[in-house]
């Protein structure tokens, strides 16, 4: 079973990964063809061929190294570093316009957002798992109220006041807007259900917020605290639990980020549980492009998943992966205010890695990765770098404004150094997927995670 699995998850991973490449490659390729351009290869992946076939003199390829992919155009200058050197001599070819150049150039990451646009309206009908805390007791002092009732770790709330629970975060949601302070609390233990009247007190004489005394089994794990951000400035450590946030009990990864956006960059207290006890922080978090961040990136835990149905709208898809990108971009050359750098990025490795994890979780997952993954493409593809797309896009504009063709020369030199800075900057980001972040690979088999239906069927149940 484990290696039928292992097989359906590399094979899935090299299909989705794949396609997100031949889309790209094959808007280069249509849009080629038609401005009459002369196509040597087309090709998935670099380095050695792995398969091939040869049409209509067109080499079709699969190579060894799934990392990207190319179409070879003689008319265009191409990078020999990352394609391969020809292997013969052709016949002198006549020049094509500095216009058809840039419809070549841009066609790719045009499908690629094409491509992205589809799959978030597949995503929004079929619907989308959203990551949940659930909704597990954790450690309960002996004295405390809730323990003498006989509540204890590892109790399950499946219902508030009738009301079906399936996170923390909908618990803390239902208590603190509720016009009562007194709950009939359903737990769930060894497959038996009982209740139990709780009541709910305020966070603290600042806070009236009140929530129940009940503390979560799975409050967020620190992995690794970002060099010279505010968690570091506040003594964060990896695999510290965050306890708390002004005072207010954290229950999981999505109501943290909630309240830090509530607390915005005010100076606060977080308190984290650290060899059996419990530390409180002073910390000032930061705003950065709009969102507030403390520089930390979570650890591993459980993970469930409940339904959400409809799914994000394909708008509301895209745009939420075009702000994620501007933002890493943004914190890439903001490094000394950010702490993010080039280390924090994944390379193909990492990425086919986190896709393997979706694929095995859930295969909606794995396509709204990909929405993710066709945006970043298009994106960073469009760079003025030369070798990347938008270097092509700049010379033709270069050619067709000021009617000169830049030197050859010229061009070659810039491809040639550029292609070995790309080459260099994956395995240098692969190195750390590899070496610095080995729980990516845990979860591509980890087992360890639940996708649950919505208790209410009603599209609000997991909002």
């Amino acid at each position: 079973m484990i290696i039928l699995t292992t097989i359906y998850v590399i094979a899935a991973v090299l299909l989705l990964f794949g396609a997100a490449i031949f889309v790209h490659e094959w808007g280069h390729y249509f849009v080629a063809r038609k401005c009459g351009m002369k196509v040597e290869e087309f090709a998935i992946g670099f380095g050695k061929i792995l398969w091939k076939k040869e049409k209509d003199g067109i080499l079709y390829t699969v190579r060894a190294i799934p990392a990207g992919g190319f179409v070879k155009l003689p008319q265009m200058l191409t990078s020999e570093a990352l394609e391969g050197k020809n292997e013969e001599d052709t016949e002198p070819l006549p020049e094509i316009s500095p216009w058809a150049k840039i419809a070549v150039a841009v066609a790719g990451p045009i499908m690629n957002i094409v491509f992205a646009v589809v799959l978030a309206t597949v995503i929004y009908y079929v619907g989308l798992p959203e990551m949940i805390t659930p909704p597990v007791v954790g450690n309960l002092g002996e004295e405390s109220s809730e323990y003498e009732l006989g509540i204890r770790e590892g109790d399950i709330v499946t219902k508030i006041d009738g009301e079906p629970i399936a996170s923390w975060e909908e618990a803390y949601k239902l208590t603190a807007l509720s016009l009562t302070n007194r709950f009939e609390v359903t737990f769930l233990r060894d497959n038996d259900e009982f209740i139990r009247v709780l009541t709910s007190t305020p966070v603290s004489d600042d806070i009236p917020i009140r929530t129940l005394d009940l503390p979560s089994k799975y409050p967020p794990i620190v992995g690794r605290v970002l060099a010279g951000q505010a968690a570091d400035e506040a003594g964060l450590k990896a695999d510290d639990k965050i306890i708390s946030l002004g005072e207010i009990p954290i229950g999981g990864q999505g109501q943290l980020i909630d309240e830090l956006q509530k607390n915005g960059d005010k100076a606060t207290e977080i308190v984290v549980h650290r060899d059996g006890e419990n530390v409180p922080l002073p910390i000032k978090p930061r705003m950065i492009e709009g969102k507030v961040m403390i520089g930390v990136q979570f650890g591993y835990g459980p993970r469930v998943y409940i339904e959400r149905y409809p799914g994000p709208t394909p708008w509301e898809n895209i745009s939420e992966v075009g702000s994620l990108m501007w933002r890493t971009l943004y914190a890439l050359f903001h490094k000394k205010e950010t702490g993010v750098g080039v280390s924090d990025l994944s390379g193909p490795v990492g990425i086919l890695a986190m896709l393997g994890a979706m694929v095995k979780t859930d295969y909606r997952l794995a396509l709204n990765f990909l929405v993710l993954l066709n945006v970043n493409l298009a994106i960073l593809n469009m760079l003025p770098i030369p070798v990347l797309d938008g270097g092509h896009t700049v010379m033709g504009f270069i050619e067709g404004i000021f009617r000169r063709k830049i030197p050859v020369i010229i061009q070659t030199v810039l491809t040639y150094i550029f292609a070995i800075l790309l080459i260099v900057l994956m395995l240098f980001v692969s190195f750390y997927d590899i070496f610095e972040r080995r729980g990516i690979f845990v979860d591509m088999f980890n087992s360890d995670t639940e996708v649950q239906a919505p208790a209410d069927p009603s599209p609000t149940a997991s909002e």
